[in-house]
């Protein structure tokens, strides 16, 4: 184990507190990130691109994500005015999508100065548009959503030539159309592809910008790829496809925790809360900190994998608070002080993701803020 860093005090100097933690931590690759991000951009040359770093950048962290993408992409997503806001204290200038709209015309209204750019999803808040601004003012910062199956928000398809010609101003070419695929990450359905489809048909007569890709759609759907494509999964280099690898995508979160006690067990012996493991041979277990108060998920089942220097081991044992236990009875080598890879790395997210019966994006977003983040800026290639 690291040895801790002796530190002589005095009235006036209290040692550092940094050098008294547990050592759980999230590592995010800064080139990875972008090195994601452009190469999926490369894929439709004649697209603007839209980083989508709502939910703290599938948590790992706006503010740093925002500052490396900048150089690279042509707005940024949020899902709702308060992650806007965070993004503009902290100094981003690119145009910031809100993806869910505004809740209330007074937050239109004082939001006005800012550069905003709303997703109108209901009647109501396109009407609210038409009412506070007017045709200069709108200045392409409307972007009219249509439900064309995903069946969440939407404005109806079948509604589209009334509320062209009732909100006339609100659909002038200078704004944007959009629509979001249910099944893009479902390469073998045809449920994107009608969609699509369907969006197109509807749109032909106008020449307004369209807004169609998420990043499954602009990396396996080229119809879709228009004006603009939202990039989010991909470039946190998880794969939007189930059971597929259709682009090669470098990791960039790797959360680690190490090993905090080893003991052995002898056969016929339980693990955990509940006594839901026994053990079926004499076992070595060890306990790792980190458990689901640091958003690790508490239903992840014995047998999800993990890395010890470079070997999988098993997980043992229900998730507690703060700790989980793993089989390492395997392992040529292991010692208090290792460091144990949930996923990242070595371990695909998705992998893990598969064993617990969730997807990628859960197990990034839901890491929680009591594990440090860690930056590093390193080319995997």
């Amino acid at each position: 184990m690291a040895k801790i860093e002796q530190h002589h005090n005095t009235k006036d100097q209290k040692p550092p507190l940094t050098s008294l933690t547990r050592g759980t931590c999230a590592t995010v690759n800064l080139s990875a990130l972008v090195n994601n991000f452009v190469k999926v951009k490369r894929l439709s040359p004649n697209s603007k691109h839209i980083a989508v770093v709502k939910a703290d950048a599938y948590g790992n962290g706006a503010e740093q994500v925002v500052t490396v993408l900048s150089p690279h992409a042509d707005m940024f997503a949020v899902a709702f005015l308060d992650e806007a806001l965070k993004l503009i204290a902290n100094g981003v200038t690119l145009p910031i999508l809100v993806l869910q709209g505004p809740y209330s015309k007074e937050e239109l209204r004082r939001t006005h100065s800012l550069n905003l750019h709303w997703v109108l999803h209901t009647e109501v808040q396109v009407s609210w548009f038409d009412e506070l601004f007017e045709d200069e003012a709108l200045d392409g910062h409307q972007w009219l959503k249509f439900d064309t199956g995903m069946h969440r928000l939407g404005l109806p398809t079948t509604n589209f030539e009334r509320l062209k010609n009732q909100y006339a101003k609100v659909f002038s070419d200078n704004g944007v159309l959009m629509t979001h695929l249910a099944c893009a990450d479902e390469p073998e359905s045809e449920h994107a592809w009608r969609q699509t489809e369907q969006f197109l048909a509807i749109v032909k007569q106008t020449n307004m910008a369209l807004s169609i890709a998420n990043s499954a759609a602009a990396i396996n759907l080229p119809k879709a790829r228009k004006t603009y494509n939202r990039i989010g999964i991909s470039t946190y280099g998880s794969t939007p496809f189930y059971n597929q690898e259709l682009i090669s995508l470098e990791p960039v979160m790797s959360l680690t925790a190490p090993i905090i006690a080893i003991r052995e067990i002898p056969k016929g012996d339980t693990v955990g809360y509940g006594a839901t493991w026994l053990a079926q041979r004499d076992s070595l277990i060890a306990t790792v900190a980190i458990g689901y108060a640091d958003g690790y998920p508490r239903h992840a089942p014995s047998g999800t994998p993990a890395i010890v220097k470079g070997q999988r081991v098993k997980l043992v044992g229900r998730v507690s608070m703060d700790m989980l236990t793993f089989d390492v009875t395997d392992l040529s080598e292991v010692e208090i002080g290792d460091i144990v890879e949930l996923w990242g790395k070595y371990l695909p997210i998705n992998e893990v993701a598969q064993h617990i019966g969730t997807i990628g994006y859960e197990l990034m977003t839901r890491v929680s803020q009591r594990v440090p983040r860690r930056y590093i800026e390193e080319d995997y290639l």
